[in-house]
């Protein structure tokens, strides 16, 4: 009995934990994380950072986000004496919610797994939560069309390649030759759960975009 009435005030204290930590009635989060909608229709030329982050900030405001700065989770390369740019680093500090108020990750170390305890919990980046500024669905594995390929030009780090190979398509200014490092929104297929360094694309023109497994959609979060 006294084991019964134990168990009961554990059960009864976890409860009461669970709801001090999630109040009834909270207001939503308001978003700062989405998948794009649409892409530029140019394959992997966005522009530059400039152009990517400006097509952020488009489909942000255009779905009511008051947020000021948005940017596109995207690293570039060392080149013409520019050092490379981690796309880590231009995203702030977090926590970041989706266009339901669902979240996604409490900081940089949480989204990237930066710690072994980190990497095994995961965040939370899942086809269901990974949804676009209007709250949609983007097809993945095993859609038709699948168009689960994110582009990012980064290491599962969340950092840029140093190997001197192109892993950003010029630097998000080419539609023809390079390639892409791709992450999947759904963590399902090729052998990779990563949502940001899965493998490269075939090319970067929007046709080779697609027939890889995307649309050329961005990953876009507000600072």
């Amino acid at each position: 009995m006294k084991m019964t009435m134990s168990l009961l005030g554990a059960f009864g204290l976890t409860a009461l934990s669970m709801f001090a930590q999630a109040p009834q009635g909270a207001p939503p989060q308001p978003m700062s994380f989405f998948v794009s909608s649409i892409g530029l229709g140019k394959g992997a030329d966005l522009g530059g950072l400039a152009g990517a982050d400006a097509q952020c900030q488009k489909l942000a405001t255009a779905a009511g986000s008051t947020k000021t700065t948005w940017h596109a989770y995207l690293s570039t390369s060392a080149k013409d004496g520019k050092p490379a740019v981690n796309a880590r680093e231009r995203i702030g500090a977090g926590p970041w919610y989706n266009s339901k108020g669902q979240a996604i990750a409490k900081s940089l170390a949480d989204l990237h797994g930066d710690t072994l305890d980190l990497a095994r919990q995961g965040n939370n980046l899942s086809k269901q939560t990974a949804i676009t500024e209007k709250g949609e669905t983007i097809k993945g594995f095993g859609d038709t069309p699948n168009q689960h390929d994110i582009l990012t030009g980064s290491k599962a780090d969340g950092t840029a390649y140093t190997d001197g190979a192109d892993h950003t398509c010029n630097n998000w200014t080419s539609g023809t030759t390079g390639t892409a490092q791709l992450g999947h929104h759904d963590r399902t297929g090729g052998g990779s759960t990563s949502w940001n360094s899965t493998h490269a694309s075939r090319g970067c023109s929007q046709e080779n975009l697609i027939s890889t497994g995307g649309n050329g959609y961005l990953y876009c979060f507000a600072q």
